[in-house]
């Protein structure tokens, strides 16, 4: 076996915002500070067999003013037969093929600080219970621990599978088995927590049609809720009755300075007690490259919620819509080291009206 990798990260986050905490952030205090130590490694063998993990010590897989804990986040063995890249093969726990922004998540390749809106949105969904009534579904997140409730995605989802990926001339797939619904917590993630009783299946079909263009078709379903809900189910149901459908659109674009991303996502999850309670969210991203060292990013996020019946006779928005528009900038002082500034501004287009402002700064180094 050959060594190939073994490299840090360690990124220290400081953010300010309004209460309550926008998105998956998990803290009662407006001011947060969030280090976090990345270990990579990864080996190979020939030119076949490749093999890469990942290890953090942070405050939790999402920021949070809890206590410091280390976990193996991604760990995955992956088999490639032909040299072209036709088809490849891969097994353990890693992140979802499921759209463009996945494979530019981590600090050093994201723009910004935080995940696109479909990411880190937490919604009325619920995963370890199910809900009493609509009412209960949809005033819910205005009573209950915010950690109670599920995004559309949360976050990279790196989910327990296997995934079959290859490429075709100007064509790209990636279909994968997982253990967990592309909304699932990240307790959910592992084998041991939760089995292949209820499986998702998730795939993105790509085409390039030139150096500049990436167009990507991504869509996924499977049951949502965990195995402790089925006792809140509806007599004579299951698990396996209630699931998320997820159909997403992608596409990316560079020119000299410039590179664009855009993805867009409609989502059903069939809801006890509720019927179906349908979600279309959707940014666009842009970032330029000012000079070898400095860059700015622009990313416009919305999230539209549909209708559901209310038990007496009255249909409404199951979640308040939400606009949001990110501003960021960088500056690489080393090919080992940036400083990235960002700020926020969320706003809700129905319902309550709260408006949250987010200021972050995020320092990275990597050896």
């Amino acid at each position: 076996m050959k060594l190939h990798t073994f490299s840090l990260c360690l990124f220290a986050c400081t953010a300010c915002f309004e209460q309550p905490a926008p998105g998956l952030i998990d803290s009662n205090i407006d001011t947060l500070f969030n280090p976090r130590l990345t270990l990579f490694l990864d080996a190979q063998i020939g030119s076949q067999i490749y093999f890469f993990a990942q290890s953090r010590l942070d405050r939790g897989f999402d920021p949070s003013d809890h206590g410091a804990q280390v976990r193996l986040d991604e760990y995955a063995l992956r088999v490639t037969p032909w040299a072209d890249g036709r088809l490849t093969v891969q097994i353990g726990k890693f992140a979802t093929v499921v759209g463009n922004w996945v494979p530019r998540h981590l600090s050093w390749e994201n723009p910004f600080i935080n995940a696109p809106l479909i990411y880190e949105n937490v919604t009325p969904i619920q995963d370890k219970s199910a809900p009493v009534s609509p009412l209960y579904f949809i005033y819910g997140p205005y009573y209950y621990e915010k950690y109670a409730f599920n995004p559309v995605i949360w976050g990279p989802s790196y989910a327990s599978g296997i995934s079959v990926s290859g490429q075709l001339g100007k064509f790209d797939y990636a279909v994968e088995m997982k253990n967990a619904s592309l909304s699932s917590r990240p307790e959910s993630w592992t084998v041991t927590e939760n089995g292949f009783d209820n499986p998702t299946f998730s795939s993105r079909f790509g085409f390039r049609p030139n150096q500049a263009w990436n167009l990507g078709l991504s869509a996924s379903e499977g049951p949502y809720f965990r195995r402790e809900a089925e006792s809140t189910l509806p007599p004579g149901r299951d698990i396996d009755d209630y699931r998320e459908f997820v159909l997403g659109q992608d596409a990316s674009f560079a020119w000299r300075h410039l590179q664009v991303w855009a993805e867009f996502y409609e989502a059903r999850f069939e809801v006890p007690h509720v019927g179906n309670a349908d979600t279309f969210a959707y940014y666009v991203e842009a970032k330029y490259k000012f000079t070898p060292q400095l860059f700015g990013a622009l990313r416009w996020n919305q999230q539209l919620f549909g209708t559901v019946s209310d038990g007496y006779g009255h249909n409404v928005r199951w979640s308040p819509d939400l606009g949001r528009i990110d501003v960021a900038a960088t500056y690489r002082f080393t090919p080992h080291a940036q400083l990235k500034f960002q700020y926020d501004f969320q706003h809700e287009t129905t319902g309550p009206g709260d408006d949250n402002h987010l200021f972050a700064a995020q320092f990275t180094v990597r050896f």
